[in-house]
């Protein structure tokens, strides 16, 4: 189980990035090869020196020709080899909400999100490369989940010399950067373009989360940014990541700052995972209400695998922005247990919390706007799902989510609005219940 940015990642020699969403630590670099330089040869015969006065064609003996000095015969440095592996996987399921909606929403779920209906949540194809210290990554996809990732891009306007940027332009791609690994101490690996978000436990992809749904912390944070980050690994087990980027969730920025996000990953493999950071930045548009303040956030996340059989997990987030109206704060956390009852089967347990508590100006006459849930104070779910894995690249996942808010979020039977901006969907049900099943294959 890896971080978000981290089902496919770089790894030492095969350019192959895995899990919990920290970035590789190396990748290969093939050094020159030599052969070994031949013994030298015994000595030879003395010249013979000609008498005064004669040159040596005159002479009476034949001069020896000298020997050639003994080389080091090398060959040629060998051009790094180039290594691609595919990789792609497909998520589909069929969902019951026992609400049943009469609009067919799921709501504030994200990516199950459809009452009694088969859908193709995600199909993703894409390929690692690396050839010596240089590498890159490039992920496409198409479903309803890329449409839910890229729900809060910027939409910004162009002209007839400039391209508009919005959701529909970008969410084809789940990921896409090069890599560069400098030659500096045990190498310094800078990763640049559009990347997961290091915010969270949970990843992109089903098969390398415990449950098939998100919890409401990986829906409410952000998924992606782009921009440049460093990785630094000091040992086997603790690495450093720096980064600047454009902001959350915004493959294009929306103001003219830039966010800044680091954290410390110690991980073991089989054994422990522990990660802290924080993440800091303008993200508020150019002139919002709020105006360019700077938003801070704290995450950590821990694994561990106590026994062959039983596995733990936890998420705990805060963060702040003070604004022109006040001061916006939020707190959330998250607790995983899985268990394997037997081979090729998996129990996963989730509950979470979300709270969030909005700017209120003096007067109470001015709210800064929401963030997360629409202005909900709190949401909470909690989460149970069987994992069958029949083959070592497929999964098979039955799960039941009781979802519950402090207010009205969610639907339920007869929903008024008919979904457009004039008059879209009211919530009418503080409380939904849904069972899925699903399957994820992946090569």
């Amino acid at each position: 189980m890896l971080l978000r940015n981290a089902p496919l990642r770089l790894v030492p020699i095969a350019m192959v990035v895995t899990s919990l969403g920290v970035p590789s630590t190396s990748l290969a670099q093939v050094a020159p090869a030599h052969e070994e330089a031949p013994p030298p040869p015994a000595d030879p015969a003395p010249p013979v020196t000609p008498e005064v006065g004669t040159s040596p064609a005159s002479s009476s003996a034949p001069p020896v020709a000298k020997a050639p000095p003994a080389t080091q015969v090398e060959r040629a440095p060998e051009k790094p080899t180039f290594e691609l592996t595919p990789t792609g996987y497909v998520e589909a399921f069929y969902a019951y909400n026992g609400n049943r909606p009469s609009n067919g929403i799921t709501n504030a779920r994200g990516f199950d999100n459809r009452h009694n209906t088969f859908s193709l949540s995600n199909a993703v194809l894409g390929a690692n490369w690396a050839a010596g210290p240089i590498g890159g990554r490039v992920l496409l996809q198409i479903g309803s989940t890329p449409s839910t990732y890229y729900l809060g891009e910027p939409a910004l306007a162009g002209s007839g010399a400039a391209n508009a940027s919005n959701a529909e332009l970008w969410k084809y791609l789940q990921e896409a950067f090069v890599a560069y690994k400098a030659p500096v101490g045990r190498g310094l690996l800078f990763q640049l373009g559009l990347i997961a978000s290091p915010i969270g436990y949970e990843a992109f992809a089903v098969k390398d989360n415990w449950n098939w749904s998100r919890s409401n912390l990986f829906f409410g944070f952000p998924y992606y940014h782009t921009g440049l980050r460093a990785t630094y690994a000091w040992t086997d087990e603790v690495s450093t990541t720096v980064s600047v980027f454009n902001g959350w969730n915004s493959v294009v920025d929306n103001n003219e700052e830039k966010s800044v996000q680091a954290n410390v990953t110690y991980k073991v493999p089989d054994t422990i995972l522990l990660q802290a950071l924080y993440f800091g930045g303008t993200e508020r548009p150019t002139g919002s209400p709020e105006g360019p303040y700077w938003r801070h956030h704290v995450d950590a996340v821990g694994q561990v695998d106590a026994t062959k059989w039983l596995s733990i997990a936890a998420q705990a987030d805060y963060g702040w922005e003070p604004n022109r109206i006040g001061t916006a704060r939020w707190a959330a956390g998250a607790l995983y247990a899985r268990f394997k009852p037997v081979d090729r089967v998996f129990v996963a347990l989730r509950g979470d919390r979300f709270h969030e508590h909005l700017a209120t100006g003096t007067t109470g006459s001015r709210v800064s706007s929401a963030l997360f849930y629409g202005g909900v104070e709190w949401v909470s779910s909690a989460t149970a799902t069987l994992d069958v894995r029949p083959h070592e690249k497929i999964s098979i996942r039955l799960e039941y989510r009781h979802d519950v808010a402090e207010v009205p979020l969610y639907f339920g039977r007869n929903v008024s609005g008919d979904g457009s901006a004039a008059a879209p969907f009211v919530p009418n049900a503080r409380t939904q219940d849904t069972a899925l099943l699903g399957a994820t294959a992946w090569f």
